[in-house]
């Protein structure tokens, strides 16, 4: 009986496995599909990348193949949803090489195939979890937000922390040192203010106001020692268009660059970084820990914001840093130069193997997320040159950035999906600094990104999972007293 029984099962699945059709027609367009994943450069670790058929109908079959090894799909609702350990299997065999997708769509009672494309699987893994907080579209109060991570491998997410549970606070600018996630960094604002460094399983609560001179920390980087946090202070601002492509007008109306010293819980400054005739802020080390990268605007006298605003601009700048004695060079370098661009730079974040930087430049400001023009340049450190990511880039929003810990990888928030939203896009960056056609992060449902109505913010990988239980920052936030910090 037993036996019976497994070989009807076998008929039965072997009945309904799904075959590769004969095209009866060949169509000379490739198909439209979303998310967008003609011709992309992915990760061999990567979740399965699935689509769907802008195109709707009510039967569609994908093929993907590389060598010997082969996926064949029927569309459920005009989705292809890859089974996960298949693709893995898939992703094994192609690393390397390219994955050759085709696409049947049967119209009229015929089968018709389109143009096929390449997914080229790189030789390179992607750290396995992204971080990022999730916001949605509010100006000024804010309701609901959280600090999320993502195993990119699979499509499993997990909240590291959602303000529900701190009597919905702010809580932003997570930053982590060389992609570690067993060391973080986060702020809260207003109920439970302040800054939370996380080591392993231990908590500290940091006062982010330091006398007069420093009113909050904000954006953060990483010393790669661990010791050191470069932070900027910002009286930040924003203002609403009544005519203007930018919707909105986030601006500072003051801010400096500081170093933190975490272990003898002192800020470290320098008037070239603290200085009243210039904006300085979005600090950032290099992997080596002895050159600090920030933004420098030069002040007028006349300034008045947001009266000012379009006229502020931003240098990129580099100073050194000597960990040892704690002290910093006597000379400012400059970058990327905003009297000969006329542009305005910002974000700037240093591969982990020191080749490349790659920082945002916008027509005007230091808050380019809501600036269309924003796009991604990359510094190549030997030829002493800049160029724009033109194969990165869009005709929207290119913003926020950080690197994978073998600098593969980039990830960066784009709101080219609508216009609307922030959504995370992965793109592969090849040994000469040049980009590859980028990737938005896959989802369980193809549909994803068109229904959920939050931002991706301050996308970061991490090479793990960060483990730290809520119910500690919880009670730390409640319960915990702040740490002083001094000069």
């Amino acid at each position: 009986m037993n036996k019976l029984f497994v070989y009807i099962s076998a008929l039965l699945l072997l009945s309904c496995s799904v075959k590769e059709p004969k095209a009866e027609r060949q169509l000379d367009v490739l198909p439209e599909i979303y998310p967008d994943y003609v011709d992309v450069t992915i990760p061999s670790n990567i979740a399965p990348l699935r689509f769907m058929l802008k195109t709707g109908t009510d039967e569609a079959i994908a093929v993907l193949s590389c060598r010997t090894n082969q996926i064949i799909e029927k569309a459920d609702e005009s989705k292809f949803l890859f089974d996960e350990s298949e693709w893995k299997d898939l992703l094994k065999q192609a690393k390397g090489q390219d994955i050759q997708l085709k696409i049947y769509q049967k119209q009229d009672g015929s089968w018709a195939e389109y143009q096929s494309f390449p997914i080229h699987v790189a030789n390179e893994e992607v750290d396995s979890h992204l971080a990022y907080r999730l916001i949605p579209p509010g100006y000024e109060p804010w309701y609901r937000m959280g600090i999320y991570q993502r195993d990119i491998t699979t499509f499993k997410e997990k909240a590291i922390l959602e303000n529900t549970q701190t009597d919905n606070n702010c809580m932003n600018c997570h930053s982590f040192p060389m992609q570690n996630p067993d060391k973080m960094l986060f702020h809260m604002r207003a109920v439970y203010g302040g800054t939370y460094l996380i080591n392993g399983n231990d908590v500290e609560k940091l006062d982010g106001k330091v006398g007069d001179e420093i009113a909050s920390f904000v954006y953060p980087s990483w010393h790669p020692s661990g010791d050191f946090i470069a932070l900027s202070t910002n009286k930040t601002l924003q203002s609403f268009h009544r005519a203007h492509s930018n919707r909105i007008e986030v601006y500072d109306e003051n801010s400096d660059v500081f170093v933190y010293d975490i272990k003898r819980h002192k800020v470290l400054t320098d008037s070239l970084l603290f200085s009243k005739n210039a904006f300085e802020t979005f600090p950032t080390f290099s992997p080596d820990g002895k050159s600090l990268y920030f933004c420098s605007a030069s002040i007028p006298d006349t300034l008045k914001m947001p009266r000012d605003f379009k006229t502020i601009k931003y240098n990129l700048c580099r100073i050194d840093f000597n960990p040892d004695n704690q002290t910093f060079g006597t000379e400012v370098d400059t970058i990327y130069s905003v009297r000969k661009e006329g542009r305005s730079a910002k974000f700037p974040r240093v591969s982990p193997d020191g080749k490349f930087l790659v920082f945002t430049v916008s027509d005007y400001g230091n808050f380019s997320i809501w600036h269309h023009d924003a796009d991604m340049f990359i510094y190549d450190f030997s030829k002493k040159a800049y160029t724009p990511l033109n194969e990165a880039n869009s005709n929207d929003t290119e913003s926020y950035h950080s690197w994978s810990h073998n600098s593969r990888w980039l990830v960066f928030s784009s709101r080219r999906d609508d216009g609307l939203y922030t959504r995370p896009y992965i793109t592969y960056i090849d040994e000469n600094g040049k980009a590859h056609k980028p990737f938005m992060l896959p989802q369980e449902d193809p549909d994803f990104y068109r229904s959920f109505m939050f931002s991706y913010n301050i996308p970061e990988f991490i090479q793990g999972e960060v483990k730290i239980d809520s119910k500690t920052l919880i009670n730390i936030a409640k319960n915990g007293t702040a740490k002083q910090v001094g000069f």
